[in-house]
């Protein structure tokens, strides 16, 4: 009997440390989005791109689903040429949750000035937003895996709610 209760005390010390996160996760994940805005704001694609896992998901403002870190390249880096070469990203508030070891979810908010509009309409000038990103860790380096961008308005009451 002591036996199997030293076991399992055991197994339940190993699964809490399997489900530790280190003190510096935290910070590593906000150093990638301070990352995001000084490659954004150079308008390198590759640094930009390099956030990224090679197989990540991205969804921009417009909702234009790019499916690897090749199709970013390919289809955002003309984009910092061009639209974007003047803008400037300032990344905002950062919230950060762990849901497994290595798994994390950022909420990231931030503003930008400069841009023009990617389909030519003023109403897609991207000005502020919120950013959905998962971030995995391999080798001790966290990436975003998965990245959903919305452009971003002040909340206010839904036409037609009752207030």
């Amino acid at each position: 009997m002591k036996r199997m209760m030293a076991l399992g005390f055991v197994a339940m010390v190993l699964a809490a440390a399997a489900t530790a996160r280190g003190p510096s996760d935290e910070a590593q994940i906000r150093a990638v989005q301070q990352q995001q805005q000084a490659a954004w704001n150079a308008h390198d694609i590759d640094a930009y791109a390099a956030l990224f896992t090679q197989d990540a998901h991205v969804i921009n403002v417009l909702g234009w689903h790019w499916k690897s870190r090749a199709e970013l390249k390919a289809k955002l880096g003309p984009g910092l040429a061009s639209v974007f070469a003047h803008s400037r990203m300032t990344i905002g508030d950062v919230d950060v949750a762990f849901f497994a070891p290595g798994v994390a979810v950022a909420h990231v908010r931030w503003t930008m000035t400069g841009a023009q509009s990617p389909t030519g309409a003023a109403a897609d000038i991207p000005r502020q937003g919120i950013q959905t990103q998962v971030l995995t860790r391999h080798a001790g380096t966290w990436r975003i895996a998965e990245f959903q961008n919305t452009n971003a308005v002040a909340e206010r009451p839904l036409h037609g709610a009752p207030r």
